[in-house]
């Protein structure tokens, strides 16, 4: 009874409107800040960035402990880690790195992939993309990356994540915004465009 007759103050209900407004115009302010910061960052970087092609930690390398593994996490079933090789899920060590001793693991595997750098699955993409031979297309591409891409890629920061971000379908992987271009190959690394198949 006593918070009915509170609330129906006018005077109440002006002090909790000017609270959420504050609270509203602070966090658009704080979310405008972060927005300007990341957008400085990315016109501050360097117009002829260079990707470390060479990966920082080796394998075979028995005086150096490996810590720690990226992967591309998403695959239901397979894996691809930062090293190329590709494993099924329940081959990942707990250092997210594929376990080099299991049969079925592989490196830069391009198992499904066509001539134009687009292959049937996500995680032999990536690890096709990894081969040090891949270096001169990426950086090609890269090169002539459009205005619009830019932003994008100059983002990555290694082989390992321009791979990852190349190989995700795209807008040349489809046709007409709903359909893919090649259904069997639509994830590519390459410089050209999935072949059109005929309806």
């Amino acid at each position: 009874m006593v918070v009915r007759r509170l609330l129906r103050r006018r005077w109440v209900l002006g002090v909790v409107f000017g609270l959420s407004l504050i609270y509203f115009l602070t966090s658009t302010l704080k979310q405008e800040e972060r927005t300007i910061r990341d957008r400085t960052l990315l016109e501050a970087r360097d117009s002829d960035h260079r990707i470390p092609w060479k990966i920082r930690f080796n394998l075979g390398n028995s005086s150096r402990q490996m810590t720690q593994c990226r992967n591309s996490i998403q695959g239901k079933t397979l894996l691809t880690d930062e090293l190329g090789y590709v494993c099924e899920r329940t081959e990942l060590l707990v250092n997210g790195c594929c376990n080099v001793n299991a049969p079925s693991t592989r490196q830069h595997l391009c198992k499904s992939c066509l001539a134009n750098g687009c292959c049937d699955v996500y995680e032999y993409c990536v690890s096709c993309c990894l081969q040090p031979d891949k270096q001169p297309l990426l950086e090609r591409f890269l090169n002539r990356a459009a205005e619009g891409f830019q932003n994008l890629f100059t983002a990555v920061e290694d082989h390992f994540e321009l791979c990852l971000a190349k190989c995700r379908t795209s807008s040349q992987s489809v046709q007409h915004e709903n359909t893919y271009r090649n259904p069997q190959a639509k994830y590519c690394y390459g410089e050209s465009p999935p072949e059109l198949l005929p309806i």
